[in-house]
């Protein structure tokens, strides 16, 4: 009965929690942030996503060139989280890339300056998810921007959930390890959020599914384990990657 009682409480205390977490958005904010609450990302990405598209297909409505929509819709998802994730990517490419030693690696993800790696990685990625934003703008498949949102932040959970933390101290160490059945429900509802398109929902899964892996599999290898930066790079390597599965099939 307790339970029962106390269930729209954590849902709610959930809910806060990730979107004070990873956006920007008017939500009423929490001083305690939750690692079970990582279930609900793939929500946060699913809004965002929402957000981000629908400034985009406003843009193509107005008779804007496509390719301004395409930025658009990247401008507003970076500033709904505030370039959260943009900012782990550039943090993990110098880091991972940038250092000899796992130390090194260490110490440099926590440098706010970016490097050489960082830039490049940041250019590389925002011009290829640009490139398929615009065909999926072009073609009018809004519902696949958003599934790729949702779909990214899946990864973040998982890897959450199954890597051991590669330092004390940071976001994700602050935050502390969610439980590995609710890092599964994140990848369920970010699937349910896919389900609707079908074979290309599937491809988009497999492929945001495969681009966390990469970065989760590169982490072990280098540090040893997961801190926030390796979160926001995973974010960001499974946005392109289920955009550009869609792009690839629908265009």
């Amino acid at each position: 009965m307790t339970i029962k009682r106390d269930r729209p409480v954590w849902i709610l205390a959930d809910l806060a929690s990730a979107f004070g977490l990873l956006s920007r958005l008017p939500f009423p904010q929490t001083r305690h942030h939750r690692p079970q609450s990582c279930w609900v990302w793939p929500l946060v990405g699913l809004v965002i996503g929402g957000l981000a598209t629908g400034v985009g297909w406003a843009a193509m409505a107005a008779g804007l060139p496509v390719g301004l929509a395409a930025a658009l819709v990247l401008a507003v998802g970076a500033m709904a989280t505030g370039a959260l994730h943009e900012d782990g990517l550039a943090d993990t490419a110098d880091g991972l890339f940038g250092g000899w030693t796992r130390e090194r690696r260490l110490e440099i993800m926590k440098d706010s300056h970016i490097g050489s790696y960082g830039t490049l990685a940041l250019l590389l990625v925002t011009l290829a998810a640009w490139s398929a934003l615009g065909v999926l703008l072009s073609i009018g498949a809004h519902a696949a921007i958003v599934a790729a949102a949702a779909l990214s932040r899946a990864p973040m959970a998982l890897i959450m959930a199954l890597l051991p933390q590669a330092r004390n101290g940071g976001l994700s160490h602050s935050l502390g390890q969610p439980p590995v059945m609710v890092a599964l429900v994140a990848a369920a509802l970010a699937l349910l959020i896919a389900a609707p398109l079908g074979l290309v929902g599937a491809a988009m899964a497999v492929a945001a599914a495969a681009a966390g892996l990469a970065v989760a599999l590169l982490a072990r290898a280098r540090i040893g384990g997961q801190t926030g930066d390796i979160l926001g790079a995973s974010q960001q390597m499974a946005w392109l990657a289920a955009l550009s599965a869609a792009a690839a099939m629908l265009e």
